[in-house]
């Protein structure tokens, strides 16, 4: 079975509840959003390109000790299309990005055993737009590869640390060590299971969190922006003409990415410096 032939589950495109408390928290989830075996199908493609990526230079870049970030091609996962217009999905663009959102990065983390506490940190700079006007101008979309139990490293956010100004934190993304207590009293573990996706501003303080159990915890990111957001620039989605052809019109109109003749290995260019050694 491929991703393709996965049915999902029925969901309405009512956001209201859902843009108010991501514009609140940072963060908001929907349930059951997708079939357990699309999650399934999912982890797989995900586990077979981290194969792929960890044996060759720049394929898999360090977010910790064990813990790895890969970026992929739209066609490197099977469930792209299934993802990108899907009505929860689409409909959160719309109301917090406005209707030309922009799609440019798809990818996954992976922490395995023995992977530690990172850092707070939230994944790059705040722009004036969200830390004086306070309106967000990229989403992030999570799915989990599997049914996240205590002991799997789970994500861990502060909400409501969206807003924060952060101009005087290191790289303008980690705040000292100690202000750590603030985000730790306010902190909240995520346990979602397979089929869940949340969406998030990457502005909203987070780490992930130690990771004793042996069964890796594979979640996939899809990255959306606004216009003029300019978070492509660290990113290079790549289709080829033939996929970028069959892509549903919805797709093609907010897909940021070249179109290609043959697809080669994607050289990660958003490596964030401040989580390669962990929290210690």
């Amino acid at each position: 079975m491929t991703l393709q032939d996965v049915s999902l589950a029925p969901v309405t495109t009512d956001v209201a509840d859902d843009v108010a408390m991501l514009n609140r928290e940072g963060i908001v989830g929907r349930k059951g959003a997708f079939s357990r075996d699309f999650a399934e199908a999912m982890r797989e493609d995900m586990m077979a390109a981290f194969w792929q990526a960890i044996q060759r230079p720049g394929g898999a870049v360090g977010r910790g000790p064990r813990r790895w970030y890969v970026e992929i091609h739209p066609e490197e996962f099977g469930g792209f299309v299934e993802l990108t217009t899907h009505p929860w999905v689409d409909a959160m663009c719309r109301s917090i990005l406005g209707p030309d959102y922009r799609i440019v990065e798809i990818g996954f983390d992976t922490p395995f055993q023995g992977a530690k506490n990172q850092p707070w940190h939230r994944d790059f700079p705040s722009p004036v737009d969200t830390w004086r006007d306070r309106k967000i101008t990229s989403l992030a979309f999570n799915l989990t590869g599997v049914d996240v139990t205590p002991d799997m490293g789970p994500f861990e956010v502060a909400p409501g640390t969206q807003y924060d100004d952060g101009r005087d934190w290191k790289h303008e993304m980690f705040p000292d060590r100690g202000i750590w207590d603030r985000f730790a009293e306010r902190g909240v573990k995520k346990y979602p299971q397979m089929g869940d996706i949340s969406c998030r501003s990457a502005l909203t303080v987070h780490r992930g969190t130690a990771h004793p159990s042996p069964i890796a915890r594979p979640v996939l990111v899809l990255g959306v922006d606004a216009p003029g957001a300019g978070h492509e620039a660290l990113h290079d989605l790549m289709v080829t003409q033939d996929y970028h052809d069959a892509l549903p019109a919805q797709v093609r109109e907010h897909l940021v990415c070249r179109v290609v003749e043959t697809l080669v290995p994607v050289v990660q260019k958003h490596d964030i410096e401040g989580l390669v050694m962990g929290e210690d």
